[in-house]
């Protein structure tokens, strides 16, 4: 069974079919098929009728009515038939609402991963998951570091994370994030969704993680997809990338022709962390460069100006 749905319940996570449905696809598992959760972002909720992320990014065969719901857990290689190719978990929670409202709903999603972050590791021992993590979903991630015993994240990969310095650099002190590794893709072309985090939800002033953590920490990687010496560096490596063609857009970080492959050989360990840390690692424009740059080529509406899902 390559993917499994798993929703939380206010701070308990809960297997879609039964818990014995985890159980049983853990014990399944070859040794050493890795363990994928991905946890969407925000305005999405697995129970409102439309808005679920198990019909969109997180499906298998999303609705293809969608222009944005390219299916994350094909796209990361599960599906194929492959025995080896592990298990896939899809975490959903509610994120519908403000943007304040689904902020602070992340706190309890994040003690509902930890949960089950626990328990994947109790049924299966010496288990650690990878995560991959989109926009207020990788607020998830990252809260849910604290709330672990011990190191039970191998790589977590956050895309055009909303969340803020302060509290990521309290996750990423706790002894369970320090046997992590950390991926922060960003992109000039999310610089305004960052603008607006930053104006929206002012709990302190603080930069959002589009600009990086602020201090190098040997376990993170900042990598921003369109500076254009990162894009040569990752084809050089074998992960051609398509350049960005728009100047605004969220979703541009999952749905970039060519970037799941460098997320895949990431968590199947065919890109080493620490190789690319040492070749892309520091390497971002200034905010607004993208946004004020002369026009590249002629493309359709900023994906900010689409209907969103």
């Amino acid at each position: 069974m390559p993917l499994l749905q798993v929703n939380a319940e206010g701070t308990n996570p809960r297997t879609v079919g039964g818990e014995s449905r985890l159980a049983g696809a853990l014990a399944a598992l070859p040794k050493g098929a890795p363990v994928v959760v991905m946890i969407h972002g925000f305005r999405f909720s697995p129970t409102v009728p439309g808005q679920s992320p198990h019909t969109h990014i997180l499906a298998l065969d999303p609705d293809p009515g969608c222009w944005k719901a390219l299916s994350w857990p094909r796209a990361l290689g599960f599906g194929q038939g492959h025995e080896d190719e592990g298990l896939c978990v899809a975490f959903g929670w509610e994120a519908r609402g403000t943007i304040w409202r689904a902020y602070h709903e992340a706190a309890a999603a994040a003690t509902a991963l930890a949960r089950l972050l626990g328990r994947i590791e109790a049924l299966r021992p010496g288990t650690r998951a990878d995560i991959v993590a989109h926009s207020l979903g990788a607020r998830v991630a990252l809260q849910a570091m604290p709330l672990l015993s011990r190191p039970l994240v191998r790589h977590a990969i956050l895309l055009a994370a909303a969340e803020f310095r302060r509290p990521a650099a309290r996750a990423l002190d706790c002894p369970a994030a320090r046997g992590a590794l950390f991926v922060n893709v960003t992109s000039g072309e999310n610089d305004l969704f960052d603008f607006l985090i930053e104006r929206l939800v002012p709990r302190w002033p603080d930069r959002a993680l589009g600009l990086g953590t602020g201090q190098a920490r040997p376990n993170w990687i900042d990598l921003q997809l369109d500076h254009p010496d990162t894009l040569q560096t990752l084809a050089a490596l074998g992960h051609p990338v398509a350049p960005a063609d728009r100047r605004i857009c969220h979703w541009s970080l999952y749905l970039r022709p060519g970037i799941f492959s460098v997320y895949r050989a990431l968590l199947r360990g065919d890109l080493a962390f620490g190789g690319l840390r040492a070749r892309v690692d520091g390497r971002r424009s200034r905010r607004w460069s993208r946004l004020v740059a002369p026009p590249r080529r002629t493309a359709g509406l900023p994906c900010a100006l689409e209907q969103s899902t």
